[in-house]
């Protein structure tokens, strides 16, 4: 079994982009891998947050992992912060790191435009993503297109380390699925669809009412004319309107154009609409179970604990192979 390595972070709501790129592969890679999924929200304090909203929405993001249909006897589920490992190795690595390969990072460039002040967390928070994955030697990483270059810097972190101290860590690789992994904004198509936009009309959250996800498709941006055909280059906010439903529908790109062929965007909209609703609902009921319940401190006691044992072997033969002094008695 291979060793998968992601985590989102707990700032905003997740959207159905989060659920179609990210969740929906997480379910699957967790009956034939083994699997760390976690809550980042070390990377989320690298800006500001309110701490009674950091708590509910790292609880709420754990939640619905679960909710989503990621098994805790399958797969590890855990807050980044529980696991003390990470934040240590991320030091180490930050060490390792050179100003110039934080400068070129275009998140950070992009976080940053425009900004008074900004903290060094932001900056040198590539170098704790590396330690994320290297800390498990996980073999794949399943990232977005705007998460690559972070895991080249990972890569180039590990081969630097094992020859400076000898073969140790595993070196990365993606996992990007070829459909569905960059779900788009409804408002528009040539951005990512994010929890962090402000136009809330944007997106989708998971948790969104029936009434509210019927509102914002039939108010998604659609391109001139009205056909509904599948062409990125061309229709590209139609075409994205088609992959969430390609997705939620469970049927292919050819299906959904064959089954709206000279009806127009208005039919097609209210489609799309009930197959959202249709997939999110279950996962909403399940996750007021969760939270109800409280046994996601238990499950997330119970992922840390699994996670801790892997990563203090991982930070212990690091320390030992840069000559650290190892405690004695």
């Amino acid at each position: 079994m291979k060793k998968v390595l992601s985590g989102i972070q707990p700032s905003g709501q997740l959207t159905l982009g989060n659920y179609i790129g990210a969740m929906q592969n997480f379910v699957k890679l967790q009956e034939t891998e083994e699997c760390f999924f976690m809550v980042v929200d070390l990377h989320a304090i690298t800006v500001p947050q309110e701490p009674e909203m950091l708590r509910e929405q790292s609880e709420s993001v754990a939640a619905l992992f679960i909710a989503a249909g990621i098994d805790p006897a399958k797969a590890n589920i855990f807050v980044q912060s529980h696991v003390r490992a990470h934040a240590e190795l991320g030091w180490i690595l930050t060490t390792l790191t050179g100003m110039g390969e934080l400068e070129r990072m275009t998140q950070f460039k992009d976080k940053s435009a425009g900004k008074e002040s900004v903290g060094a967390g932001l900056f040198v928070y590539p170098s704790l993503m590396a330690a994320d994955i290297l800390v498990y030697n996980a073999d794949l990483v399943p990232v977005g297109d705007d998460q690559k270059q972070h895991l080249e810097l990972t890569r180039d972190l590990a081969n630097r380390f094992n020859s400076r101290f000898g073969d140790y860590f595993t070196i990365p690789e993606p996992y990007i699925p070829k459909v569905g992994a960059r779900i788009m904004s409804l408002d528009d198509a040539s951005k990512k669809m994010s929890k962090s936009n402000p136009n809330v009309g944007s997106f989708i959250a998971l948790l969104d009412e029936p009434s509210v996800i019927r509102k914002k498709i039939s108010r998604a941006t659609t391109d001139s004319g009205r056909e509904v055909k599948y062409d990125p280059a061309n229709k590209p906010e139609i075409s994205n309107l088609i992959t969430i439903y390609s997705h939620c529908a469970n049927l292919s790109i050819a299906e959904v154009e064959a089954r709206y062929e000279g009806q127009g965007y208005g039919p097609f909209k209210k489609d799309l609409a009930e197959h959202v609703v249709n997939v999110l609902e279950p996962l909403q009921q399940k996750y007021k179970s969760i939270r109800e319940s409280g046994e996601i401190h238990e499950i997330l006691k119970q992922g840390a604990a699994r996670a801790s044992e892997l990563a203090d072997r991982t930070l212990a033969d690091v320390k030992e192979k840069m000559g650290f002094l190892v405690p004695r008695g």
